[in-house]
């Protein structure tokens, strides 16, 4: 009665370990949330205020199929002062969040056993979707003591008749890491349309992140509003995409979809070209965050090879305490009442870490970090 492909779609473990963690909260403990992606901060006023504007002004209809053409402008305005790329409003399609801008993009790209190729750690979700298509996740290992960063040589050799497309993640969730330049501009000549998943650019403390675009306009951006405005609960995403995959992917926004709310997207246009001094504030206090985390964490035993300098996560070895990350995890949940993710969410290669977010308040961090020290004093003395 019920599809397979609804019996078989594995969880989302973070989710499993939030909800877990909730239901904890409705009998009175207190948790300290170090598992989510969710920034703590509320949206921006200036947000609210076009938000507000927009309703006022009776902006609740549906909107065009690809989203405002003011907002597709904005859009492109932003990724020409940002990375002195051209892009054509009409290139872009804006979405309900970004995973239905991922769901879009993958049902355009798929028929089934073609192959894409991606990092392992990854973000949990992305085999879901392949899957989900009938496609064929390919994984590549990156490794802890090279910053977590792709090869291309490696790419080049997962590569076959049956590759659709290579996903890169910049700054990258589980990891916090950036892609070097060099490498990305090699992934982008191997031939493969590029899927580039963009969601925490702006979140970037030393360094500079790249767009997929600088190196090549045959490629699909995947961005949106959630994390660096801090704007998850608005569910405003984008794509970016080359010409003769518009009309395919703006047909099934209207079918599956219609189109991305109406007074949101004028939201939207305020964070593009009135929230500068917002994100600068909120990068600061993450990269506040991101100072203390590392190192109390390498102070209570984890490993950390490369630190992260993007995103809010660190990806901390936690091999010398468990090689079970799951089961690591929901017993710190359970008996230190501190969230994290565990790494084999993340993919294989991220067995045995856990994933630590700074999107909490650093006195929460803190909170968490001393329930952490106390318990694994006390499990592993």
């Amino acid at each position: 009665m019920i599809a397979s492909r609804a019996l078989t779609i594995p969880p989302f473990i973070v989710m499993d370990v939030l909800e877990r963690a909730k239901n904890m909260e409705r009998q009175g403990l207190d948790v300290v949330h170090l598992e989510v992606g969710e920034p703590d901060f509320d949206t921006p006023s200036c947000i609210l205020d076009a938000a507000m504007e927009a309703m006022r002004a009776g902006k609740t209809h549906y909107t065009h199929s690809q989203g405002l053409y003011e907002l597709r402008e904005a859009i492109s305005e932003h990724y020409k002062e940002r990375y002195g790329v051209e892009v054509d409003p009409d290139r872009v399609v804006v979405t309900a969040g970004t995973s239905p801008a991922l769901l879009l993009a993958f049902a355009a790209l798929l028929e089934p056993g073609d192959e894409v190729v991606l990092s392992n750690p990854h973000y949990a979700c992305y085999p879901h979707f392949i899957r989900f298509f009938s496609g064929k996740p390919v994984f590549v290992d990156v490794e802890e003591q090279d910053g977590f960063q792709l090869q291309p040589e490696r790419i080049l050799q997962s590569i076959t008749s049956r590759t659709k497309a290579v996903l890169v993640n910049s700054p990258s969730n589980p990891t916090g890491n950036l892609l070097d330049a060099h490498r990305m501009e090699a992934i982008a000549q191997m031939g493969p349309t590029v899927i580039s998943d963009e969601i925490y650019h702006g979140l970037v403390y030393s360094g500079r992140e790249h767009s997929i675009l600088e190196f090549t306009d045959q490629a699909i951006v995947l961005n949106g509003f959630s994390k660096l405005y801090a704007m998850t609960g608005w569910r405003l995403g984008y794509l970016i995409l080359p010409n003769e995959l518009v009309r395919p992917v703006q047909k099934m926004h209207q079918n599956f979809f219609i189109s991305a709310n109406d007074f949101g997207q004028w939201a939207a246009i305020a964070a593009l070209r009135h929230a500068h001094q917002d994100v600068a504030s909120m990068r600061r206090v993450y990269d506040q965050r991101r100072r203390y985390l590392i190192p109390k964490l390498r102070e209570l035993g984890f490993g950390i090879g490369v630190e992260p300098t993007g995103a809010f996560y660190v990806l901390a070895n936690a091999r010398g305490f468990s090689q079970n990350s799951y089961e690591l995890a929901f017993d710190i949940l359970e008996n230190a009442r501190v969230g994290v993710a565990p790494g084999i969410d993340f993919g294989t290669n991220a067995e045995g870490y856990l994933r630590f977010s700074y999107a909490a308040s650093l006195d929460r961090i803190q909170e968490g970090m001393e329930r952490l020290g106390r318990y694994l004093a006390e499990r592993f003395v």
